[in-house]
C-alpha cells in the first residue's frame, strides 16, 4: 500500500524585508547575503502572527474532510506553551472535529519529518484515516546578530494518506542522532543560540552519513535520483550538502541535480528560514519549478540541530499537481528597516501582562489579537 503526501500547502506572513536593505543598514556588502548566504528576502512577522495563525493559514488551503482527519500533529521549535499543544488552537480555528488526536512534536528543524513518519504508521494501521501534519515556525536570532540574515517564518501543511496524490514515501530511510550543541534555545530565551560554522559542518556530516548508509542498505546509487531536496535554513546550505557529494562531477546527472537544487531554492530564498518546514517548502519549490516527472525518485535530507538527521525518499505520483498548493508571494508588502525592527520588538515572546494588538492592519484571515489573563486570543476574520 502506498502512503505519503496527498496534499501540501504553504503560508507565510503578509510582509517581507529585502535583504539589500538589511545589508546596507548593517554596513555589509549585499552580495554577502545574496550570494554568500543565498537569500534575497525574509518574512517579517507582525505581532498579530505566530505559529498558530501561520499553521491555520497553511492548512486552510487544503481540501480537508474533517471526518477523515484522525490526528493533527504540529511540528515546531517555536512553541508558545510548555504544556498545551499549539495544534489544539489550530484545530479550533480550522473547525475540525472534536473526535481527533492532537499533539505537538519537537526536535529542532527535524520534527516535521518525524511527524510525517509517525503519520505513515497511523495510516498503515487504518488506511481510511488521514493525518494532518503542519510544520510551523518563526526563526528569530535577534537584531544586529550574525544570524539575523537567516531569519524567516511560515508554515507547510500536509495531508498524509493512503494512495497519495503527490508523493509516495518509500519504506527505507536512515536516521542518525548525536548529542551536538550546534544550535539551541533555552526556556528563558526568545532567540536561538547557534554556532553557525560548526552547525554547517555537522549538517554535511549527517547528510553524508545517512545518504551513504541508505545506498548501502538499498543497493541504489546516485543515478537512481531525479533530485535531492535538502533542509534549507538558508539556501547556500543545500548547495554545500549537494556539492559534498558531487563536487568532482560535471556530467549530465550532476548537472540535473544542480538544476533541481536551484529550483528547490527559489521559494525559500524569498521567504527565509522555516525551521521545521524548510525541507518541505523546498520540496514544493522543486515541484513547481524543477525538472521532475511522475514515477521518478526524489531524495529528501532532513536535519535538526542538536542533532538528528534522516534521509528518506519518495516517488512522485502522476497526480501530484492536483495536491500541490500554490505559492503566492506577490501579495506580500515590502517593509522598510524601521518597520521590520518595530515588528520584531513587538513579538509577544515571554510577556505576561495583558496586551491587545491592532488586527485591522493585518490582512491575514487568522490573527493573534493579544494576551488576556495569560491566554492567547485568536480571531478568524471573515
Amino acid at each position: 500500500m502506498k502512503i505519503g503526501i496527498d496534499q501540501i500547502a504553504f503560508a507565510t506572513t503578509p510582509y517581507y524585508l529585502d535583504l539589500v536593505d538589511l545589508a546596507q543598514a548593517r554596513d555589509e556588502d549585499p552580495n554577502k547575503y545574496l550570494i554568500g548566504i543565498g537569500q534575497s528576502k525574509q518574512a517579517v512577522v507582525p505581532p498579530t502572527q505566530d505559529i498558530v495563525t501561520l499553521a491555520a493559514q497553511a492548512a486552510s488551503q487544503l481540501n480537508l474532510t474533517a471526518a477523515n482527519i484522525s490526528t493533527l500533529i504540529v511540528a515546531t521549535e517555536s512553541g508558545i506553551d510548555q504544556s498545551k499543544a499549539a495544534g489544539i488552537y489550530v484545530k479550533q480555528l480550522l473547525g475540525l472535529s472534536d473526535f481527533i488526536r492532537v499533539v505537538e512534536v519537537k526536535e529542532a528543524c527535524y520534527s516535521a519529518t518525524a511527524s510525517l513518519q509517525f503519520a505513515r504508521g497511523l495510516v498503515a494501521l487504518n488506511p481510511a484515516e488521514q493525518v494532518l501534519v503542519i510544520a510551523s515556525d518563526i526563526a528569530r536570532y535577534g537584531l544586529k546578530t550574525g544570524g539575523e540574515v537567516t531569519q524567516g517564518a511560515g508554515a507547510v501543511a500536509m495531508v498524509i494518506s493512503a494512495n497519495p496524490k503527490v508523493l509516495s514515501i518509500e519504506p527505507v530511510s536512515v536516521n542518525y542522532t548525536q548529542d551536538v550543541m550546534d544550535f539551541w534555545r533555552p526556556n528563558y530565551a526568545t532567540e536561538a543560540m547557534v554556532d553557525g560554522k560548526y552547525s554547517t559542518n555537522v549538517y554535511i556530516d549527517f547528510f553524508q552519513t545517512t545518504f551513504h548508509r541508505y545506498l548501502e542498505q538499498t543497493g541504489r546509487e546516485l543515478a537512481d535520483f531525479a533530485a535531492l531536496a535538502f533542509h534549507l535554513p538558508f539556501t547556500k546550505m543545500g548547495k554545500k550538502g549537494l556539492e559534498s557529494e558531487i563536487s568532482e562531477r560535471d556530467d549530465e546527472l550532476a548537472t540535473r541535480l544542480r538544476v533541481n537544487l536551484t529550483a528547490a531554492q527559489l521559494v525559500p530564498r524569498e521567504v527565509g528560514n522555516l525551521y521545521t518546514g524548510s525541507l518541505y517548502l523546498g520540496l514544493m519549490s522543486l515541484l513547481h519549478h524543477g525538472d521532475v516527472k511522475p514515477g521518478e525518485r526524489i531524495g529528501l535530507f532532513s536535519y535538526g540541530s542538536g542533532a538528528e538527521g534522516e534521509f528518506l525518499t519518495g516517488i512522485l505520483e502522476s497526480t501530484y499537481q492536483a495536491g500541490l498548493g500554490g505559492i503566492a508571494l506577490d501579495q506580500r508588502q515590502r517593509v522598510d528597516l524601521a518597520t521590520y525592527e518595530t515588528m520584531f520588538k513587538q513579538h509577544l515572546g515571554l510577556k505576561s501582562t495583558d496586551v491587545t494588538f491592532n488586527v485591522d492592519a493585518d490582512p491575514s484571515r487568522f490573527v493573534l489579537a493579544g494576551l488576556k489573563h495569560h491566554q492567547r486570543q485568536y480571531q478568524v476574520k471573515e
